[in-house]
């Protein structure tokens, strides 16, 4: 077996150790059997009470079992473990420093590990792992986690590292809510995460302005939860989901054979549209299209043709459709701008961007839901957001206004097994009642509570 392998490193430290633990096992059972002697003579009726037990699981529950700890592909136990955080403006070779490693070992390290898990990309806030035989031998490993999916492990001594992929887990899992103010606010109402609201605009997108969802509004969900250990670490693919817009109910259901793999509407129709509703996801309509609109830093007057979506600094911009970049400017109003050739008939524009994304530049091909920019203040603006237009026929229009035309149904071929998806889907659907935030059950029952000694109070000062 390969040492290098997390496998064979416990195999191969476990042999190492395992003389010094056969000799510390029989003196401990040396010890044991001296104690026990010293027990039976001492305190025979004691003893007697314990010899008379019929169950040998009792007898053998009085003596501990070692298990050792096992992390990272080690048996923490054989090592001396070192735990900190990465401080500001600190690199590998100041920490390995501290723990007695020479420089020379340091710089073959870094040398060759950097095609691997570059010591570059270690990023200060991040917790590392150090092993070493004792508090005062050298480091041997160096342990860095650059996030919950993989760790890294440092061999000092051999001047490796190696990129571990953790072991995820992947259960089904259900949910439900009532919008009160945002999806977001709701998700978080809910114990649910930002990831899965993500997921539910992956899915209903095309269909659904989530900038414009009213109190009442109500979803249902069915996704793949992710976890490592036993913690829950991130949403995988939503299986199907509800949503109810003002009078108008949206289903989406996940499709998949040799030829297609998306979302699908009850007909078969692909969730999937020529646009989506927004550039920019976790974000509100802070100023609407205004053909006479007061404006902020001008302070005049002034047609606003476009819908301005405000979300915090560094946020993506999201191309809404497949085109051509035919600008990546800037001017003193738009500040840094990117605009976008769809086809004959529609044209986008994303302003005031903090800066454009890697490689976007004129001439480039850009497709739906790619990162173009991030949110910025550039140009004339008063805080972070997008403005962003759509032409139509070389017209600017209000782009929360069209209609476009739904997508085309699957092959008739693939029907009847969609069919039989979908089945399965709504009545799971059906069966998930919808989840009240438990805070307002309690705002409730303080008011009638509050009314009724109101009412005793009355009562007993007529």
């Amino acid at each position: 077996m390969d040492q290098n392998q997390p496998e064979g490193r416990i195999k191969s430290i476990w042999n190492q150790t395992s003389k010094k633990k056969l000799l510390a096992g029989s003196g401990i059972l040396l010890a044991t059997i001296t104690f026990a002697s010293y027990l039976i003579f001492s305190f025979p009726n004691t003893t007697n009470k314990l010899a008379s037990s019929s169950n040998i699981g009792e007898k053998l529950s009085y003596f501990p079992v070692f298990k050792p700890e096992i992390k990272y592909g080690f048996i923490l136990d054989t090592f001396y473990v070192s735990n900190a955080e990465i401080k500001p403006n600190q690199f590998l070779s100041e920490i390995l420093d501290e723990h007695h490693v020479v420089y020379e070992k340091i710089d073959v390290l870094a040398r060759n590990t950097e095609d691997v898990f570059s010591v570059t990309k270690l990023r200060a806030g991040k917790e590392y792992t150090l092993l070493s035989k004792d508090a005062s031998s050298p480091a041997q490993y160096f342990i860095y986690e650059p996030d919950v999916y993989s760790y890294v492990v440092y061999d000092i001594d051999k001047g490796t590292a190696e990129v571990v992929e953790r072991e995820i887990t992947t259960q089904i899992k259900s949910s439900s809510g009532i919008i009160e103010s945002s999806l977001w606010q709701t998700m978080v109402d809910n114990d649910l995460s930002y990831d899965l609201a993500s997921r539910l605009e992956d899915v209903f997108g095309w269909s659904i302005d989530f900038h414009h969802v009213q109190n009442g509004d109500r979803f249902k969900v069915i996704y793949e939860s992710r976890s490592i250990d036993g913690k829950v670490v991130g949403v995988g693919d939503i299986l199907g989901a509800y949503y109810k817009n003002y009078s108008n109910e949206y289903h989406g259901v996940y499709f998949e054979n040799e030829q297609h793999s998306g979302y699908y509407d009850l007909e078969g129709r692909p969730m999937k549209k020529n646009f989506l509703k927004s550039p920019v996801k976790y974000s509100r309509i802070s100023s609407g299209f205004n053909m006479n609109r007061f404006h902020p830093v001008l302070k005049r007057r002034k047609a606003h043709l476009g819908t301005d979506y405000a979300a915090p600094y560094g946020t993506p911009i999201l191309a809404v459709a497949n085109g051509v970049v035919t600008k990546a400017s800037r001017t003193r109003g738009n500040g840094n701008f990117v605009k976008i050739k769809h086809d004959k008939t529609y044209q986008t524009q994303y302003l005031h961007m903090q800066k454009f994304a890697k490689g976007i530049s004129s001439g480039v091909q850009v497709k739906q839901g790619q990162v173009i920019g991030y949110v910025g203040s550039t140009g004339l603006a008063t805080g972070p957001h997008v403005c962003f237009r759509f032409w139509k026929n070389n017209r600017q229009v209000n782009h929360r206004r069209l209609n476009f035309p739904p997508a085309e149904p699957m092959p008739e071929g693939d029907i009847p097994r969609f069919n039989e998806k979908r089945d399965e889907m709504i009545k799971k659907l059906n069966l998930i009642k919808f989840q009240v935030k438990p805070v307002l059950a309690n705002i409730d029952a303080n008011k009638e509570n509050e009314e009724a000694n109101k009412k005793k109070v009355r009562k007993s000062n007529p």
